[in-house]
């Protein structure tokens, strides 16, 4: 399995793996996002799910309320102390059946404390990534939408899979939009 160069991303960008594409890293007073050398970086949008427990609930994947969370549309979110968000990608991925991609956090948010969590996405998942970011301070975080919030990079097997997350018809499957645990 081979980490994928910015030239093959680039190509693969171009038949729609990832749209909005953008050719070079911008970083011009933002935190950086675009094309890499081994990956892509890219944005949050201005969705977040923010956690709240004001109702005592529980956590629980297998049944999971919506009323644990506040809906905002922003630049800037303000996650809590100790508390996460939910957020979605402003990029729209098509991930091909060969390829495996996995995503790791900027190291600008790592640094105050904020990490960000996505499952691999699959060969042939397609659909805006739903990202958890969780403030691991003792301090109210900010999170500044349309800039750069994770590295996406893109590992090519070496040979296809004989099931894809598509073949399966993963229960997360062209999602928009922030999306909440399903079973």
């Amino acid at each position: 399995m081979a980490i994928m160069p910015d030239t093959w991303i680039r190509e693969q960008a171009k038949q729609g793996m990832i749209t909005p594409f953008e050719e070079r890293l911008k970083r011009e007073g933002t935190i950086s996002y675009g094309l890499s050398s081994y990956g892509y970086d890219c944005r949050v949008s201005d969705e977040f799910m923010i956690f709240t427990n004001v109702d005592n609930a529980v956590v629980d994947p297998k049944n999971f309320s919506p009323a644990s969370f506040v809906t905002r549309k922003t630049g800037v979110c303000i996650i809590p102390p100790n508390s996460f968000v939910l957020a979605r990608t402003v990029e729209t991925f098509k991930v091909p059946r060969d390829v495996l991609v996995v995503c790791l956090g900027k190291s600008t948010y790592a640094r105050c404390g904020l990490i960000v969590n996505v499952t691999p996405l699959e060969p042939e998942w397609q659909g805006q990534v739903t990202l958890e970011i969780s403030n691991t301070t003792p301090l109210p975080a900010k999170v500044y939408a349309n800039e750069g919030i994770a590295q996406f990079l893109f590992f090519k097997g070496a040979s296809v899979c004989e099931i894809s997350y598509a073949d399966r018809a993963g229960k997360y499957m062209d999602q928009k939009g922030v999306t909440l645990p399903r079973m």
